[in-house]
């Protein structure tokens, strides 16, 4: 009930007070529960409530994510501890097992396990950057179905701010591998586990990667649009400081 109802509040402030819009297509796409979600372009803070907006209010979703990020403050501590949703992550070589127990646990309650590969909000706009490949040693270890999830227009904040996502069909790590993987599973913690991981993330880069770039022109307001209070909103639930918005190989724009 105290997630519907923070749920209820959010989407009051998000599309009646700030005026977001947001361009969903897809959601027939969606298995019933006990999937994984993967997210991209993975831009701003916005994004887990791109996913939330997609999806239906049950099964409930799960978010991995970063808890420097997310505990900045004692009141955010509380409120995402009472309201659930969020598995934390520490970095620092505590290794996959967790993680991997984690979503084992949400998908067999028929819940839905979502990630952001790219683990950071800095990139391109409109572009997907690396994905890192802790999703996919997921996926190898739990057989869960996969069910892509695109974005766009977060990177940037404003009053009335056009945003965009579509879920894809959901598939598997074969599909994804299609004819090149012969369907056995590598032992954990090893370097062919690794390999094969490596070889998942970048065939799904491959998957989300053009449809990002489909959606983003129709989340682009033109310069003469008002950008009213863009800064407040954009840093509102990050740390502040400096995001990376240029291309590979180009100058940051400062």
């Amino acid at each position: 009930m105290f997630y519907r109802v923070v749920r209820l509040f959010a989407r009051a402030v998000l599309f009646g007070v700030l005026r977001f819009r947001i361009d969903t297509a897809g959601q027939e796409h969606l298995p019933r529960g006990g999937y994984l979600l993967i997210g991209a372009a993975h831009r701003g803070w916005m994004d887990p409530f791109l996913v939330i907006h997609a999806l239906p209010v049950e099964p409930r979703v799960w978010f991995l994510g970063s808890a420097p990020s997310t505990f900045t403050s004692r009141w955010r501590e509380v409120l995402i501890h009472r309201l659930g949703g969020l598995l934390p992550v520490w970095r620092g070589g505590i290794g996959a097992d967790p993680h991997v127990a984690s979503a084992r646990a949400v998908i067999g309650n028929g819940a839905v396990f979502a990630q952001m590969p790219e683990g950071t909000v800095s990139g391109p706009a409109g572009r997907i950057g690396p994905f890192r490949v802790g999703w996919a040693v997921i996926a190898l270890r739990t057989g869960a179905p996969i069910v892509p999830f695109a974005m766009a227009g977060t990177e940037e904040l404003y009053i009335g701010r056009r945003m965009a996502s579509r879920v894809l069909p959901a598939t598997g790590v074969g599909e994804l591998l299609a004819g090149s993987w012969d369907g056995l599973v590598p032992p954990p913690n090893t370097r062919a586990e690794l390999d094969l991981a490596k070889r998942l993330s970048a065939a799904l880069e491959e998957v989300l990667g053009p449809i990002v770039a489909e959606l983003y022109p129709g989340t682009v307001d033109p310069p003469s649009h008002p950008r009213r209070l863009r800064h407040r909103l954009t840093w509102l639930l990050l740390r502040p400081g400096r995001l990376d918005r240029s291309a590979p190989g180009s100058t940051p724009a400062s």
